[in-house]
């Protein structure tokens, strides 16, 4: 796996509107989207810092992931993403070399992304998401961000 940039950090919190004037305070700017996922059971929220996001993450049912998390860990943060040129290749390439993998393969996640995670047994202890943008497969332009 090569990495491009790190894609965003994600961040789980306990109210997203609390954390989202937070975060506006304190960045100094404003949230640019609010989404939900119901597949990964989660409300989030994103601010641009430089060519990296920040991704805000509510839980939108106790028994979640990031529902889980918060209960076991409190809030803070939950993952790193990693943008990838190919995520199919990443993973079968992270798969041969020992790295367990959460997800086989990609799926939809928030912001127009497809994403996967790996198992944070195989990297130290850190939950990672590896994620494509589609523009990013096709010809190495980010559709939001410009050129690579």
């Amino acid at each position: 796996m090569k990495p491009l940039y790190i894609e965003h950090i994600g961040i789980a919190v306990k109210n997203l509107q609390e954390a989202i004037r937070i975060y506006e305070n304190l960045l100094g700017i404003d949230c640019y989207k609010i989404e939900e996922v119901p597949e990964q059971r989660v409300n989030t929220a994103f601010f641009m810092v430089g060519q990296t996001k920040i991704e805000l993450l509510a839980s939108t049912d106790p028994e979640g992931p990031v529902g889980k998390f918060i209960e076991k860990r409190g809030e803070g943060i939950h993952h790193i993403a990693f943008a990838v040129d190919s995520i199919e290749e990443s993973l079968t390439e992270l798969k041969s070399n020992g790295v367990s993998l959460i997800d086989q393969t990609p799926r939809a996640g928030a912001d127009g992304l497809d994403i996967a995670f790996l198992h944070p047994k195989s990297t130290g202890g850190v939950l990672i998401e590896i994620c494509e943008h589609e523009s990013d497969s096709k010809n190495n332009i980010n559709k939001n961000y410009g050129k690579i």
